[in-house]
């Protein structure tokens, strides 16, 4: 089992492609809004995570942890984005995740508490994140370290 007090947090590189991809499918690893589809919802998201890693566009950030033996257990990926009703700075985790087999380790936590840190040394006034409904084990540990809602997004399919 991991100690989150051993985990090494650094930027990702080219080499860590793969295992961020391959945490693709932990980002729908729950129940999903009817509407949603889990194939095409886990392909969006690797697109996007593809974009952040190629492109790396201005105010993305992507990090990996790695455990004491240097294994990659974990990806935080956040944004710098300018809240639109207060024009402040924000912290805006995109994507948050522990390596499969790795839950309940103290890796989310961690994860967190370098967002949190982060966006500290950055001058923001806010970490925000989106959390589907169905993913209890996401919902718990963010409202756990004190997450609330902000805004609530709502949908409804039109066709």
């Amino acid at each position: 089992m991991s100690d989150a007090a051993e985990l090494h947090l650094r930027l990702a590189e080219a080499g860590d492609e793969d295992f961020i991809l391959g945490l693709s499918e932990r980002f729908v690893d729950f129940e999903l809004p009817p509407w949603r589809k889990r194939g095409e919802c886990a392909a969006g998201i690797r697109r996007d995570l593809t974009h952040h890693l190629r492109e790396e566009p201005p105010g993305s950030y992507m990090f990996v942890a790695e455990d004491a033996e240097g294994e990659r257990v974990g990806l935080l990926h956040m944004q710098k984005v300018t809240d639109v009703l207060t024009g402040r700075s924000n912290a805006h985790i995109s994507d948050l995740a522990a390596a499969h087999g790795r839950d309940g380790q103290g890796i989310g936590r961690a994860l967190l508490a370098h967002a949190e840190s982060w966006a500290r040394e950055h001058g923001c006034a806010l970490v925000t994140l989106h959390v589907f409904p169905g993913n209890a084990r996401g919902r718990h540990l963010y409202e756990a370290a004190g997450y609330g809602s902000d805004t609530l997004r709502l949908a409804k399919p039109v066709k």
